[in-house]
């Protein structure tokens, strides 16, 4: 059988490596998710294995040589970012990528109707993928057990493979997203492993200013050692109280929703029961089934506010994290960040511990720059470059300034 095309082979290579990543990184991120939403991203993960053997059988049937899975590897800076990155965000990726793989990969042709019929099919699960991950992220979404339990929107077209047509909830995410409306004042909250990197990266930025301006305005002199240390010791102190003070009132704003949904659920308890049986149904729960729990629950005062405290902004407990836990990561990551600048000139003085300052505090600039694309799943080294480019603009004119100004 004569070789295939350059690019059908291309294409159908490229396919079957993204399919692979794909479905290794839904199952990273189902490590972080609570069971019902873990068992999506498996049930995702497992639809990327299938596509993944469909490509295979064509790669065999043009006589192409299939690698060995175990040859595509997740990146160590993705598994990372997997691990750390808030999951909102990694769903938001995720989706974009899956759009990106249906854009540029599956669209054009590539000169064989058969895999080009085949990548069509394909195609069409990969929006309905794209779907899926955009509704989990917005909080929504269906278990269809004729889709092998995927979720997915409820207008969203199921992938085109014979298994039927989908559980559909006509006007239930339009109802309940009118009823949420009235309720602005849900909220969230974040990471604490991203206050941490955030607070490296102002310490660090703003004890480099001071070091510099000091160090120009007195050539390197030991005022520099008192001045870094002063705002090194401000900075974590000021990054702890904040964060704890935070952490309090986010924890007081829980406290207030919830004080709010009790009354909500004295003044209008037909409205709540409602829309506590739609983010049921949404759920996958048939109608008469998810109106008959939330008719126990609404016996129950306490249990059904439990049960939309859970739904509607994700409290489980008192809501809110310990603030303790994020002073002290806030405060230690802001100290650890801010001495950078600092220790050349524990050991030195003059020129030597200014130039040594500022190669230690742009490597760091760099190091950090990079830490920080685990959160924001940036290219890394264009995170680090970045956050090193702006440690060279902060540092050189706060030197300028030193220069300039009386000593």
């Amino acid at each position: 059988m004569p070789a295939p095309p350059a690019e059908v082979s291309e294409r159908l290579l490229t396919a079957w490596r993204g399919e692979i990543l794909a479905g290794a990184v839904y199952h990273l991120i189902a490590r972080r998710l609570e069971p019902r939403e873990a068992e999506i991203m498996r049930k995702m993960a497992e639809a990327e294995g299938g596509h993944r053997r469909r490509l295979e059988e064509r790669m065999t049937e043009l006589g192409m040589t299939v690698p060995d899975p175990a040859t595509v590897k997740v990146p160590l800076w993705l598994r990372l970012q997997t691990r750390v990155a808030p999951i909102d965000r990694l769903l938001a990726a995720r989706e974009a990528a899956e759009d990106e793989e249906v854009d540029d990969l599956y669209k054009r042709s590539t000169g064989d109707p058969v895999t080009d019929q085949l990548l069509r099919d394909i195609r069409r699960e990969e929006r309905s993928h794209s779907m899926a991950v955009a509704d989990m992220r917005a909080g929504g979404g269906r278990t269809d057990p004729d889709d092998g339990g995927i979720a997915a929107p409820p207008a969203a077209p199921p992938p085109d493979r014979g298994d039927g047509p989908p559980i559909a909830i006509p006007g239930a995410q339009a109802r309940l997203d009118k009823i949420i409306g009235r309720e602005k004042w849900h909220s969230s909250g974040a990471s604490w492993i991203s206050g941490a990197i955030y607070g490296a990266n102002d310490g660090l930025a703003a004890v480099f200013g001071i070091v510099a301006g000091v160090a120009g305005a007195t050539s390197g002199s030991s005022a520099v050692l008192t001045a870094g240390l002063a705002g090194a010791i401000a900075s974590a102190l000021s990054m702890a109280t904040g964060a704890f003070l935070a952490e309090r009132s986010e924890a007081e704003v829980a406290h207030a929703n919830l004080e709010r949904e009790r009354h909500e659920i004295a003044a209008h308890p037909e409205e709540e029961k409602e829309e506590l049986s739609l983010f049921y149904q949404l759920k996958g729960v048939d109608e008469q089934t998810a109106d008959l729990l939330a008719e126990q629950l609404s016996k129950n005062p306490d249990a059904m506010l439990k049960a939309l405290a859970v739904e509607e902004f994700g409290i489980t407990g008192e809501g809110g994290g310990d603030p303790v836990q994020a002073a002290i990561a806030a405060g230690i990551s802001t100290g650890l960040g801010a001495i950078i600048p600092v220790i050349p000139f524990m050991i030195t003085t003059g020129t030597p511990a200014i130039i040594a300052a500022a190669v230690v505090s742009l490597v760091a600039h760099f190091l950090v720059g990079a830490a920080k694309s685990l959160v924001t799943l940036r290219s890394w080294w264009a995170a680090g470059l970045e956050m090193t480019l702006a440690g060279v603009i902060v540092g050189g004119a706060l030197y300028i300034v030193g220069l300039v100004l009386p000593s």
